[in-house]
């Protein structure tokens, strides 16, 4: 009778523990030359980057990191400094990575996982749409043959993407990555203003609510999809195009701010003015508007204006971060003014003088006590 107790409490303690592993998945590996740096295993959360744990790597580059397995598809990533690896798990899978320093965004291999994989094609196809982009803006031709050849590139992308990831498995993880790829910081399936990626949208929303119906991402989607339909129904003229006036150095942009009114840049003529291209769901946008707000707050009364323009594509959540500043914020849902205004990466800022002329991007000005130099130069005017 005693060794019959034994037997099945030896069982049960067995299964409770064969039941704890199979909820969890395991991402394993070794990244080489990286001794004695940290490697961060994140969650990719809705509301922001979490940190589940890390590890100091040795000589050897192994690394082992184990979670509970997620209810519907989730992404991860691996980190060091600024380089990630993204990952997508669906199920309790053990996922193997190898690389190596300090190539491991691109330069990478993975095995046990093909929603892994599928997210590895998507980000070397981005990176690579990336640096096509910036030798189209760093090369020779005029400002609008560059918009109208990024706008090829761009659309040609989507329409691949779509055809191979999106729609041929719409219930994958990798299906919902590829929605939210951007490039310098701008989502590239905009159903805000797109009836086709509404559409797009639309294909990945309906299989998750009916694969994943009680998950957050899944509730996501389907929010996102219906305020598009809802923005696109409104929609009975083309946008305003962008055009050149009152002065030959200065691109006009005449935006929405958060009441709907139409904010004209060219408006400010006789203040100086930091126009900024930003995306508040930045991690690190909260930090940079405390410092922007600082600069307000110190010249605003001397004839500083802040006329921000936000990309983001979920308008509650740019209002939401907007409503405090105490600037001018607008939104550019169709991203010309990244285009008209060349930006490369965001954020990036420009500083205009009191005529309406440009005077001086970001990359021309080393740090903000320089900025705050280039600011009361403006100002003394």
């Amino acid at each position: 009778m005693r060794k019959t107790f034994i037997l099945i409490a030896t069982f049960f303690l067995l299964t409770m523990v064969a039941c704890t592993e199979e909820q969890q998945f395991n991402i394993k590996g070794e990244i080489t030359k990286a001794d004695d740096k940290f490697l961060y295993f994140e969650q990719v959360a809705l509301d922001g980057i979490k940190v589940l744990d890390s590890i100091q790597l040795k000589a050897d580059g192994h690394f082992s990191f184990k979670h509970k397995r997620p209810d519907a598809p989730d992404f991860y990533r691996l980190r060091i400094d600024r380089n990630v690896i993204n990952l997508g798990i669906d199920s309790t899978e053990t996922v193997t990575i190898k690389a190596q320093w300090p190539t491991i965004s691109t330069d990478y291999t993975v095995e046990g996982s093909l929603e892994c994989s599928k997210i590895k094609e998507l980000s070397l196809q981005q990176i690579a749409l990336q640096q096509q982009i910036q030798n189209l803006i760093t090369g020779n031709l005029l400002p609008g043959e560059i918009q109208d050849s990024i706008d090829v590139l761009i659309q040609t992308y989507k329409e691949r993407v779509r055809t191979d990831y999106i729609y041929e498995a719409p219930r994958c993880g990798y299906a919902y990555y590829a929605l939210f790829q951007r490039i310098n910081g701008i989502q590239l399936f905009n159903p805000e203003s797109s009836r086709e990626d509404v559409r797009t949208f639309a294909a990945v929303a309906t299989s998750w609510d009916l694969v994943y119906p009680h998950s957050l991402r899944a509730s996501n989607l389907h929010n996102i999809t219906m305020r598009g339909m809802r923005n696109t129904r409104k929609q009975t003229t083309s946008p305003i195009p962008e055009e050149l006036i009152k002065e030959v150095t200065l691109f006009d942009l005449q935006l929405p701010d958060m009441k709907g009114d139409i904010r004209k840049l060219t408006d400010l003529k006789g203040k100086v003015v930091l126009l900024d291209f930003t995306v508040y769901q930045n991690q690190e946008s909260p930090a940079r508007n405390i410092l922007l707000r600082e600069l307000y707050t110190e010249y605003a009364s001397r004839g500083l204006e802040i006329y921000q323009v936000a990309f983001d594509p979920d308008e509650h959540f740019w209002k939401t971060s907007a409503g405090n500043l105490p600037w001018i914020c607008v939104r550019d849902t169709e991203r010309n003014s990244a285009l008209t205004y060349q930006v490369a990466e965001l954020p990036t800022y420009f500083l205009i003088d009191k005529e309406n002329g440009l005077y001086k991007r970001n990359t021309d000005i080393k740090d903000w006590q320089t900025l705050r130099t280039e600011i009361e130069t403006l100002l003394a005017k």
